[in-house]
């Protein structure tokens, strides 16, 4: 899971889902081969703004026949009024919370790691908060676990970034801001846009 703040009118976070340990296995595999396709140290972190276009357009390519599916929420930054808004923290919870709405339909009993931000207690109360929001009351547990990484070690972290930036991207005045989207429109399950 990311979010891509920046000086952009937008502000968007990504959920990338896999179904199974295998997908996310052969998709972190792919990712590996690219820094050796590339002669990049293995410890090389993909960051969606400090990639080259070439290496972004590398890097989904690689990807796109992976097994994992993805939503998004493109918070119109203009429109927002409420206070709350302005405090950082619960800005990232709220907005957190708009995804995994929306991913509900595909969680049960979930593992979801996050990227690792802020001190100890926003950690804890991000996972409580969560769980409290997503997991249904006398129904299934769709959030079994909340783990927080730094996304330095772990690819999986670095395909959330590059896809949150590839729609991050196709909402920007850029000539080219589709282009990476269309490599994996086909792994888009929502992408919406708040509030309208």
């Amino acid at each position: 899971m990311r979010g891509k703040p920046g000086s952009s009118p937008h502000f968007v976070v990504t959920g990338v889902l896999f179904e199974d340990h295998d997908e996310a296995s052969q998709c972190e595999s792919r990712i590996q081969e690219l820094r050796e396709s590339r002669r990049l140290s293995p410890r090389f972190e993909f960051h969606f703004n400090s990639c080259s276009h070439d290496l972004r357009t590398a890097f989904l390519q690689a990807v796109r026949s992976s097994g994992f599916f993805y939503h998004s929420i493109v918070l119109n930054k203009a429109k927002l009024w409420s206070e709350g808004f302005h405090d950082k923290s619960s800005f990232y919870k709220y907005t957190t919370g708009l995804v995994f709405e929306n991913m509900k339909p595909q969680l049960n009993d979930s593992i979801v790691v996050l990227d690792k931000c802020g001190n100890q207690e926003f950690r804890c109360e991000l996972a409580k908060y969560l769980k409290r929001r997503v997991n249904e009351t006398g129904g299934k547990r769709l959030i079994k676990k909340v783990k927080m990484q730094r996304s330095d070690g772990n690819d999986l972290l670095q395909l959330a970034d590059m896809v949150c930036g590839a729609v991050a991207r196709s909402y920007s005045s850029k000539e080219n801001r589709w282009v990476f989207r269309k490599l994996i429109r086909h792994r888009e399950l929502r992408v919406q846009i708040w509030p309208k």
